[in-house]
């Protein structure tokens, strides 16, 4: 058998140039125009089968023989966030207000080294791999679906992605089978009330006095109309009202987002949102605006997928932990609902290298190092898989 982390460790320096450039160059979502080009270009160096502008701007590339095997797919996103790079470091941001804050350059550096291997390895090769290279992950509705209803998945088996991750210690192995990460909904609200002067508040409906009403009444959604054992939240980033501190203004508006595992969790928080809003409406004279939007499905691993994960790690000999149950969201949950699959995460936190930040923190950056454990995991993934 190859001994993957030594492949892995031996392209290490190339994985971390090509990380490199990329943070230097990072591109928003549905706009990732010279990423895109500079996939490309390393892709049509080696025997892959390329398929350009998968859905808007994805590739996806195939090596192998799907008729001896298997067909596996492994996936990486390549979209930046618009934040400043905070960071003092060679290989800072050049794009200014655009930054890879969530570690998906360094996603794309892994399956570019994948690439390489398997370009490397390919004579035994008994079944065949795609390369899904998506773009578009951190803006909905996401890149995932539009790859999927282009094809991506055609002739695809099953499908495997990874989130390099700086909430867990380098190298460590994170996964776990059936729910991991939730639907991140969004919602927007304007309340419509009648201004006037701060000094008569009886002659005004108060728009701002309602929306804390609205915002303090919310919080009991969860902890005093939900099963305490299902997992749930609702939380508010922007709040906007007024312009003068004696002007009560006509109208406040609020956004927020709504985190669940359960369609019917996440339907009864919409439906209470929506009450509270009638029920103020009555006892206020107001009218509003309620544009709730449908965030990414949960994610959801196929139980012997996920045990594939956890068995490539040991085998490895790498610290593999189950991983927590996590509030963000991943549009990967689109790829696990059309096919047996799972995610996981590789640890890339390191005090001492300063790569504990949070992610879309505009001081984040990884444990370089860490990637190797990603290459060597993937691709001991596609031989428990029978690729090789």
């Amino acid at each position: 058998m190859t001994d993957w982390f030594q492949r892995a460790s031996e392209k290490e320096q190339e994985t971390i140039a090509i990380r490199r450039h990329l943070h230097q160059y990072p591109e928003r979502s549905f706009h990732e125009i010279e990423t895109h080009t500079y996939i490309l270009k390393r892709l049509k160096q080696l025997d892959f089968n390329i398929r350009e502008c998968v859905g808007e701007n994805g590739i996806v590339a195939t090596i192998g023989n799907s008729e001896s095997g298997p067909t596996i797919a492994l996936r990486a996103d390549f979209d930046a966030l618009p934040i400043d790079d905070m960071k003092n470091v060679p290989y800072r941001s050049k794009n200014p207000g655009i930054m890879h804050a969530c570690g998906h350059d360094g996603h794309t550096a892994i399956l570019l080294t994948v690439a390489e291997l398997l370009h490397e390895h390919q004579s035994e090769l008994k079944g065949a791999v795609a390369l899904i290279f998506q773009y578009g992950e951190e803006e909905m509705p996401g890149g995932a679906q539009g790859m999927i209803a282009d094809n991506a998945l055609v002739g695809v088996d099953k499908v495997y992605g990874n989130h390099l991750w700086s909430g867990y210690p380098t190298g460590t192995i994170h996964t776990r089978p059936g729910a991991m990460m939730a639907q991140p909904d969004e919602f927007n609200i304007t309340i419509y009330g009648k201004g006037g002067h701060g000094a008569k508040p009886h002659e005004t409906i108060d728009p701002i006095v309602i929306m804390a009403e609205f915002i303090l009444s919310t919080q009991k959604i969860v902890s005093r109309t939900l099963d305490p054992v299902k997992q749930a939240v609702i939380s508010f980033g922007k709040i906007e009202a007024g312009d003068a501190d004696n002007v009560i203004p006509d109208t406040a508006h609020c956004r927020g987002t709504v985190r669940t595992f359960d369609p019917e969790v996440q339907q009864h928080i919409q439906t209470k949102l929506e009450k509270l809003l009638e029920g103020l409406a009555v006892a206020n004279d107001i009218t509003y605006d309620f544009d709730y939007i449908n965030g990414y499905l949960p994610v959801y691993n196929h139980e012997a997928s996920a045990e594939i994960v956890k068995i490539a790690a040991n085998d490895l000999n790498f610290r593999y932990h189950d991983s927590d149950l996590m509030m963000i969201g991943e549009d990967f949950s689109y790829y696990l609902h059309a096919l047996p699959g799972a995610f996981f995460f590789t640890g890339c936190g390191n005090a001492e290298k300063q790569t504990d930040w949070p992610h879309h923190s505009p001081h984040f950056d990884i444990d370089e190092s860490a990637m190797k454990y990603t290459v060597s995991t993937f691709m001991k993934i596609l031989e428990l898989e029978n690729v090789f």
